[in-house]
């Protein structure tokens, strides 16, 4: 099998594992807009979960990243499994102990209820210590494996949000132990136990990889494996702050009332960009250990520049698609009108998190190279035009101004790592279509979308007009490549 056949088959595999439990967690978002109170409660609930994910990228401190790094060389190969999975298990281990201790001090630090806080204590725990056996996993190429456990995670997160929030509250009238769990006004409550058994049962899925190591740990690699992570971790850190901080800034912002309805509104719209967030995933889960382990070889930056080439067009298409039915995916997935005020979003943030899948294809320069200290750097003049930005237009702006924010830090995020690739490891990106694919999806999204409104007699015309420019454009290249 050729390397772009096995790369695209691993790429469809670990989509499999990321875009079925997203099409689950679409089924959420029409469970939690129709059944929660309104935009305040999924306010609420995003906050809460845009801190979780936070300090996800804490308790990993880059460690994942660091662990494909380190396998491929052959000194530490025997003891990366072990000496990453026992760092994992006593930084949480010291994090539980000092996070339990000082609850009631973090709980009025983050303005989150106690309870809340004990749940989300106990997810970021439970998720921390999966982190290395999920790597070792693709490290393996064993995709199925990994896909059919992160599918039962969300399928059984998903089946209890469906029975806490839809059916428990009229079964519990019938069937007397479920009136024991059954609490009145209690639904933001019940998503979060419903995570934290989710993940419970992920931990337990996931524990043989704990029995097969042995426990040895290496100093000298994981100071090694730290050194390499740190800037990961930074990077990580201020991706986070650009994915999540702005909903947390809303509230902080505009107050707690208007605050929580805008994330809630915000959100909501936000998940309309989840295709394009779906495909960047997929694409970077199948490319990263490939990335890493065809650096060596003498083609290796011809082959980067055609997967790029690639993502670009398989991303464009995605823009111009979701934006064509914007209207019916919105009427679909968000049930209650009083979200849709937020749909002026969707475009940006679909382009913005194009920008940052192709930021991830470019960034292969300095992950090869061993200077990912350009990466946290990278992502750190992130983070701080994601919080300027939104310091600046949400006043006068709301969400809009935080969507503003997002585009301009994963452009410009995307625009500086090329920038530096092309001194520290040059790459032969056929820019002249990459760039007229760009334009022409972005001009065909602004025309269907803010112009004409989504109208189908525009959208749908223009939607087709770009497939056959994609597939004159590809198809003899395209040819080519699958027989190799």
């Amino acid at each position: 099998m050729g390397i772009f056949q096995k790369l695209f088959k691993q790429t469809f595999i670990y989509g499999m594992a990321t875009v079925l439990p997203r099409m689950l967690s679409f089924l959420l978002v029409i469970v939690h807009t129709k059944y929660l109170d309104g935009p305040i409660s999924y306010g609420r609930v995003t906050i809460l979960f845009s801190w979780i994910i936070v300090f996800n990228v804490l308790l990993a401190y880059g460690m994942e990243t660091a662990f494909f790094r380190f396998l491929n060389i052959d000194k530490f190969k025997n003891k990366v499994s072990s000496t990453s999975a026992i760092s994992i298990m006593f930084s949480t281990l010291l994090f539980l102990i000092t996070a339990f201790l000082f609850r009631d001090v973090i709980a009025v630090f983050l303005d989150i209820e106690k309870e809340f806080l004990t749940y989300v204590i106990s997810i970021l725990a439970l998720d921390a210590l999966v982190i290395i056996p999920f790597a070792s996993l693709r490290a393996q190429e064993r995709p199925i494996r990994y896909s059919v456990v992160k599918i039962i995670n969300v399928v059984i997160y998903t089946l209890l949000n469906i029975f806490f929030l839809i059916f428990l509250e009229k079964w519990s009238e019938n069937i007397e132990w479920l009136q024991t769990i059954y609490k009145e006004d209690f639904q933001v409550q019940y998503i979060f136990i419903a995570n934290a058994i989710a993940s419970g049962v992920t931990l337990f899925l996931m524990l043989p990889f704990y029995f097969r190591i042995k426990y040895q740990f290496d100093k000298e690699l994981w100071g090694k494996m730290i050194f390499y992570g740190t800037p990961i971790l930074i990077s990580g850190l201020a991706f986070a702050i650009n994915e999540h901080f702005d909903k947390i800034l809303l509230e902080w912002m505009l107050g707690e009332e208007k605050g929580l309805f805008d994330s809630g509104a915000y959100s909501a719209c936000y998940k309309l960009a989840l295709f394009m967030t779906l495909f960047a995933t997929a694409f970077r889960m199948g490319i990263e250990p490939f990335f890493f382990s065809h650096a060596k070889d003498k083609n290796a930056p011809k082959t980067y520049a055609i997967i790029t080439k690639y993502f670009v067009v398989l991303g464009s298409f995605i823009l111009v698609g979701v934006i064509t039915f914007s209207d019916l995916l919105k009427e679909f997935m968000i049930k209650k009108p009083e979200y849709w005020e937020a749909m002026i979003v969707v475009p940006i943030i679909l382009l913005a998190n194009f920008c940052l899948g192709i930021y991830h294809n470019l960034s292969v320069w300095y992950k090869v190279t061993d200077r990912t200290k350009f990466g946290a750097y990278i992502s750190l003049i992130g983070g701080i035009i994601t919080l300027l930005f939104n310091f600046l237009l949400i006043p006068e702006y709301t969400y809009v101004g935080s969507a503003i924010a997002t585009l301009a830090a994963y452009g410009s995020m995307m625009i500086l790592s090329w920038y530096l690739g092309r001194k520290y490891y040059p790459i032969p990106y056929d820019l002249k279509k990459i760039g007229m694919y760009l334009a022409l999806s972005i001009g065909f999204s602004i025309i269907s979308f803010y112009i004409f409104d989504s109208n189908y007699m525009i959208s749908i015309p223009l939607l087709l007009v770009f497939l056959v420019i994609l597939y004159a454009s590809e198809k003899k290249e395209l040819k080519q490549l699958l027989k190799r």
